[in-house]
């Protein structure tokens, strides 16, 4: 077996050397990482060669429940580890964490104002931290990194484009100004924060009740693609006003992000490492693991260089300035040394109407992005605390909520750890590194182009999940050379028939209309005037959100022209839900510490669908 591609934390496209076919395999992560003992194991190796029976082990893994690894979900690697591999696992996550602010940073009027956009980075990574720490705890308990989420950008971008949260034009840097400038920005983040926090609890309902399966009975696959789709696509405008800045430095950051990631990723570095009382040389996919930052630092060190030789312009208004590094240098020395985030640091969030349903397309988005990781599991634990994540976020003020990274599965694969452990590291890897200011300052001082030529890769990544997913539904379809696995991915449109003319018009009107209308009202201020100042603000957030409107034609075409449960996909998924939740046997990972004997001695918490205990019973 050869790996063709990784599309997902679980699906794998596999071309099969004998017989020359291709075949889907799909990877229950908990069934990885759980251990399986077996009598002939030898005492497993800390390293492998990629390129040899890795993908041969995995598969047996899968299928013949025999597993490859160093540590499993249970284990404790020593100290030394789980902080090696720990600040792996947040470097991964670096370019989606730091993502957030930056783009957010320009609509919240603090582009200008470099303490405070380090203090928001620094936030962002505090409280994902705290997250992941709570996720890995007592919810789902896997080890699966909690971040921040584009779901809620294209939302929040919606509301801080109302007229009255448009930026103020202001000359000076006086005492005042500044001060005024504070408010100016944390009156903006209190309105998201208020958002965030009550449109989460529809998350939080959606896990604690249960309520997902009966949510999901009516928004299916063919409203979900649309949705997650148009956060990608939505996104372009912003990767295209921090590129703009200087395309070549943008263009040269994407071939930097390119070179490491594709025509590298399967060159590994040799490594030296002390095991078992000897120095030993293990070959390590350095370029794999690390592309994005390679490439971001790879494109910061050009401008750092043009900028010492002062071959960038050093006037503000010329074309290229933006792509100097000494323009936020004061962000590094009047930043603090430690600040720590608190909840309320912004003041008291405020809530409006249009605010929060607005949010909410968001709060769907992410949540039906995460049942893909989670449900395979059978457990809600993960939904409703993911719900709790977003609503630390909003006390806390990232402007964002949280949601699970599953790229950082793939650092599962190679270094052959799925500790809880390790993921529980980097959450406090993360706890204190935000708090240190000046660290996150220095994230500042990246140039506005090498974050464009990352945003181009990243936003392209997301768009292309639905090509992905269109690609091996129309072969798995009617193609003999394609044989497949039960599907745990909740979204994917293999369960929708794709031959079918009312499906591909109900999917190709929902993405177009989730970007046509937005635009056009974007172009058309002022357009809807009913008289009633709310209303039009409602109207306004609802149709400039592209997830909205994608997803609320997908939900009102799927539900109302005809078509049977089996041509939607609705009913494949359900069986294939089911039956991968009767295949399960080890469910102890999902046991809360401390907590087991209280949750199963008294039969009340046998009826809440969230809790490990809840399974008993069925």
């Amino acid at each position: 077996m050869h790996i063709i591609e990784v599309f997902d934390s679980s699906l794998y496209l596999l071309l099969n050397s004998n017989t020359g076919k291709f075949q889907i395999l799909i990877l229950d992560l908990q069934e990885i990482l759980l251990p399986i003992p077996d009598k002939d194991d030898d005492q497993p190796q800390l390293t492998a060669d990629p390129g040899e029976s890795h993908t041969e082990e995995t598969l047996e893994g899968t299928t013949g429940k025999k597993i490859d690894l160093v540590y499993s979900l249970n284990d404790r690697p020593p100290w030394y580890l789980c902080i090696l591999l720990g600040f792996q696992h947040y470097i991964l996550a670096f370019g989606g964490i730091i993502a957030v602010p930056l783009i957010l940073a320009e609509p919240l009027c603090i582009k200008d104002n470099n303490i405070a956009k380090s203090q928001l980075i620094s936030t962002i990574f505090f409280v994902s931290g705290l997250c992941t720490l709570l996720q890995t705890t007592v919810g789902n308990r896997l080890p699966i990194l909690q971040g921040g989420t584009f779901s809620f950008i294209t939302p929040t971008l919606a509301i801080l484009a109302l007229p009255k949260w448009q930026c103020p034009f202001h000359n000076g840097t006086s005492p005042l100004q500044m001060e005024n400038s504070d408010e100016v920005w944390m009156t903006r983040m209190r309105e998201i924060q208020g958002a965030i926090l009550v449109s989460s609890l529809l998350q939080l309902t959606l896990g604690l009740s249960g309520l997902v399966g009966l949510v999901l009975r009516y928004i299916g696959p063919l409203a979900i693609a649309p949705t997650i789709n148009l956060i990608g696509l939505s996104l372009f405008t912003e990767a295209g006003k921090k590129s703009g800045g200087h395309w070549g430095i943008a263009a040269l950051t994407v071939g930097l992000i390119l070179l490491f990631s594709q025509y590298l990723s399967n060159v590994d570095v040799p490594m030296v490492a002390y095991k078992n009382k000897k120095w030993m040389v293990f070959q390590y996919p350095l370029f794999k693991l690390f592309s994005v930052l390679f490439g971001m630092c790879g494109g910061w060190l050009i401008c750092f260089l043009l900028t010492i030789f002062d071959v960038l312009p050093s006037k503000s208004d010329t074309y290229g300035f933006s792509a100097r590094t000494d323009i936020n240098l004061d962000a590094v020395t009047n930043s603090p040394w430690f600040h720590v985030p608190y909840p309320g640091q912004w003041g008291v969030p405020t809530v409006s109407l249009s605010s929060v349903l607005g949010m909410m397309a968001g709060v769907l988005a992410s949540t039906m992005e995460s049942i893909g990781d989670y449900y395979a599991c059978a457990r809600l634990s993960g939904i409703a605390v993911e719900g709790i994540g977003c609503i630390l976020a909003a006390l806390w003020g990232t402007g964002n909520g949280t949601t699970s990274y599953s790229q950082n599965i793939a650092a599962l694969g190679i270094t052959k750890v799925g500790s809880r452990l390790v993921l529980q590291t980097t959450g406090i890897l993360m706890i204190i590194l935000g708090i240190f200011g000046k660290f996150g300052a220095v994230f500042i001082t990246i140039p506005d182009p090498v974050i464009g030529g990352m945003f181009l890769i990243m936003f392209g990544m997301i768009a292309a999940q639905i090509c992905i997913t269109l690609f091996l539904s129309l072969f798995l379809s009617f193609s003999p050379y394609f044989t497949h696995a039960p599907l745990c991915l909740l979204f994917s449109l293999q369960y929708v028939d794709l031959n079918s003319s009312r499906n591909l018009v109900i999917l190709g009107f929902s993405t177009f209309s989730g970007l046509v209308l937005p635009t056009w009202f974007q172009s058309n201020p002022g357009i809807i005037d009913t008289g009633i100042k709310e209303l039009d603000q409602l109207i306004v957030v609802l149709f400039t959100t592209h997830m909205f409107i994608g997803g609320f034609f997908g939900f009102i075409l799927d539900n109302t022209i005809p078509g049977t449960d089996k041509e939607r996909g609705i009913k494949n998924w359900q069986d294939k839900v089911q039956d991968g939740s009767q295949n399960m046997h080890d469910q102890s990972c999902y046991d809360i510490p401390f907590c087991n004997r209280v949750l199963k001695r008294f039969r009340c918490f046998q009826c809440l669908p969230f809790l490990p205990s809840y399974k008993t019973t069925q």
